[in-house]
């Protein structure tokens, strides 16, 4: 089973096979951009598309920086089996190595979104449009429902017979 995983499962599965894939879809996202090109479409419709194919390219290079690391420190993870009995030193320092790449992994994605909100102002106006003008509006009436409405309040009866005093 650890043969599997450290030569099979995070070499293969985790590590190159999607990172081939990706790289592959890019290129042909990026050929197909340069065939776009040489079309006669509209400027504005070919600007677009030079921004979509841009942003997926920067994806994949983010893909990219920040996975590899984790594929690699994965398979010398169990490639070398250190315990902490054998060195605790390389046994801590691993496991600082370890934390900070699991945070790059973890980084990967939510780092798309900032990025892609800095570079482009495409997407930059569709976030503010569905943020704002779609699910800001319905939080707010979600949370002022039935705020302006007019309830009748209960009226004493101080004649009464009953122990509650209130009429309904």
């Amino acid at each position: 089973m650890v043969n599997y995983i450290s030569y099979i499962y995070y070499p293969v599965l985790i590590g190159f096979l999607p990172m081939t894939i990706t790289l592959i879809f890019s290129l042909l996202a990026y050929q197909n951009v340069r065939r776009i090109i040489r079309r006669q479409i509209p400027v504005v419709r070919r600007r677009l598309d030079q921004q979509l194919t841009a942003m997926v390219l920067i994806r994949i290079i983010i893909f990219l920086i920040l996975t590899l690391p984790f594929t690699c420190l994965q398979m010398y993870t169990y490639l070398t089996k250190i315990t902490p009995s054998s060195n605790f030193y390389i046994f801590a320092i691993e496991n600082l190595v370890s934390s900070i790449v699991a945070t790059l992994l973890n980084l990967n994605y939510a780092i798309s979104f900032y990025m892609f909100c800095i570079a482009f102002q495409r997407f930059r106006r569709q976030v503010k449009h569905v943020l704002i003008k779609k699910y800001w509006r319905r939080c707010k009436l979600w949370c002022f429902f039935g705020k302006n409405q007019v309830e009748p309040e209960p009226v004493m009866n101080i004649n009464s017979t009953d122990s509650s005093g209130i009429i309904e």
